[in-house]
């Protein structure tokens, strides 16, 4: 078997020594995605075990997986071909296997036929272009086939719009996916790309196009009804003291802790907003957001209570969570103001316009400087796209309806009586 050194950039290099098991890697245009993949592929098909420590067998199989047949032919082949036999590879045209001088395969094959993913036992997997898959058929399908010899996946691929694969590259990187990691390296990171090939195509893209093809940043194509330069950043509270609410948009009541599958469905985050109204408009003390279980959304919310004494705290679909929230508050004995929020009927698109943007073209939404303001910013320059999330909008348009209720229930008077019934007052 003849020996092969394999070229890797420092980009690859991270995704391709790191211990996760499960990668997702965002990739530019020509950044060597395509070069990357096919090297995991042949280390993955020469090795004995796991890196778990499961022995593997001819039964055992390494796959690459594309959108489609066609494509997983046309950009993997050739590239496979080249780096593996050279080892010892043994190619079989018409079947796109490879198969390893220790009789282990690598395999191509395409997500739009289903049936032909089923009933096999995978050591790993390389999902390509995995924006352009439906997700069920990892979640479904294919995750199943890793349980075997707890086998490892990379997802790689270039953005397309903040789909189901922004939302595993974002999950990745936090600390609650364990055994999983997330990876980003522009076209630009490839030293094998003369500089002057990129600047050409930054002068003939549109700037979202370039941002999202060749430096793989992921944009949802919205945009079209907030304004970067509207939102006022501030290091501090100024002015007189206001009144502060709480507006929670509690979306994904879910157990986000389940098996490698599960994880992949599309959760929206909830997303809690403590606002301080005052006379000059709305300060944003704080923004918090996860994908929690029903008891810890409970819990998110009753600390943020005790640490910022709302005047009242909103909770949409609130049936579902205050049995929670009830425990909580004893546990705590702390027993704040919640009431119930309503979308009254409006579309979602129309209640959060009607709430915001009015007030931020007119300097009248203020940000407390701190870690979240780049994701709330993120989710106002995306709104309205379909294909980004909007759950820190949707819980700061929520404190609109508050401030109005509590201030009508204010003026009114329950008690008040004339002292002069005849005259009325």
């Amino acid at each position: 078997m003849a020996n092969f050194d394999f070229k890797l950039h420092l980009k690859q290099q991270d995704v391709f020594f790191s211990e996760a098991r499960f990668k997702v890697c965002a990739a530019g245009r020509r950044g060597g995605k395509t070069y990357l993949a096919a090297v995991i592929l042949i280390i993955e098909a020469l090795r004995s075990e796991t890196s778990y420590g499961r022995p593997l067998t001819s039964a055992n199989a390494v796959w690459y997986v594309a959108p489609t047949y066609s494509q997983a032919k046309d950009i993997m082949w050739a590239q496979l071909k080249e780096l593996a036999c050279p080892l010892g590879g043994k190619a079989k045209e018409k079947e796109l296997t490879i198969t390893m001088p220790n009789n282990r395969m690598i395999v191509l094959k395409g997500s739009d036929r289903e049936d032909t993913l089923r009933g096999i036992s995978l050591s790993y997997l390389v999902l390509d272009e995995y924006a352009d898959m439906k997700p069920h058929v990892f979640d479904l399908i294919l995750s199943p086939a890793l349980s075997d010899c707890l086998g490892g996946a990379l997802f790689i691929g270039t953005p397309k719009g903040k789909n189901h694969f922004y939302d595993i590259w974002e999950s990745a990187q936090t600390e609650d996916w364990d055994d999983w990691e997330g990876f980003h390296f522009c076209s630009i990171d490839n030293p094998m790309i003369p500089r002057s090939e990129i600047e050409n195509a930054r002068r003939r893209m549109t700037a979202a196009a370039f941002s999202q093809e060749y430096e793989a940043n992921f944009t949802a194509g919205g945009g079209t009804h907030f304004k970067r330069e509207h939102l006022i950043i501030e290091d501090q509270l100024r002015g007189e003291v206001g009144t502060t609410y709480i507006a929670v948009d509690p979306n994904g009541y879910k157990d986000t802790k389940g098996l490698t599958g599960s994880k992949l469905a599309k959760l929206d985050e909830t997303s809690i907003a403590v606002v301080e109204c005052r006379a000059d408009g709305w300060w944003v003390k704080d923004m918090i957001h996860g994908r929690w279980s029903t008891r810890e959304t409970s819990l998110q919310i009753i600390r943020a209570c005790q640490k910022y004494r709302p005047a009242t705290c909103g909770i949409e679909n609130l049936d579902v969570i205050m049995p929670y929230l009830e425990d909580q508050m004893r546990r705590l004995n702390i027993y704040p103001n919640i009431v119930p929020l309503k979308h009254g009927g409006q579309k979602k698109t129309d209640r959060i316009m009607w709430a915001l943007a009015g007030r931020f073209e007119n300097g009248r939404i203020k940000f407390i400087k701190a870690p979240w303001n780049a994701w709330l910013t993120d989710q106002l320059m995306d709104f309205p796209s379909p294909l980004a999330h909007d759950d820190g909008p949707d819980s700061l348009a929520y404190i609109d309806q508050l401030a109005v209720t509590v201030y009508e229930s204010e003026v009114i008077h329950d008690d008040w009586e004339p002292e002069d019934e005849t005259i009325g007052y």
